[in-house]
């Protein structure tokens, strides 16, 4: 079974590195058009929204790490759960953390000012 699926994956993680590498392109070119269009890369609002973000980021994914600790202590010790590989958590902290990161700037973007 692993056979089938190694192929599979490999197809999967080489169309998502050409579609990164794609999206890259595509911002790189439309900064230069920016840059070249007279128009600021970065205003102040723009940064001060990018900061509150991340500040509210950092904490949602801090706040999900100690969760997670929290329910591996209890679930260890009390209900005999096995641990859990050490992979998993941590892209799910990546994902909690970038996601957040994400919806928070989106959420600041459409409030008005920060």
């Amino acid at each position: 079974m692993a056979d089938f699926i190694w192929p599979i994956v490999s197809i999967g993680i080489l169309a998502l590195i050409i579609l990164i590498g794609v999206l890259a392109l595509w911002k790189t070119r439309a900064m230069i058009k920016e840059k070249k269009s007279g128009f600021p890369l970065k205003d102040e609002r723009t940064q001060k929204l990018n900061g509150k973000a991340a500040y509210y980021a950092m904490f949602i994914c801090q706040y999900f790490i100690l969760a997670y600790l929290w329910i591996t202590f209890v679930g260890k010790e009390f209900f005999g759960m096995s641990e859990i590989e050490a992979g998993y958590p941590l892209i799910a902290t990546l994902l909690v953390s970038a996601l957040s990161f994400l919806v928070l700037r989106a959420y600041f973007g459409r409030k008005g000012e920060p």
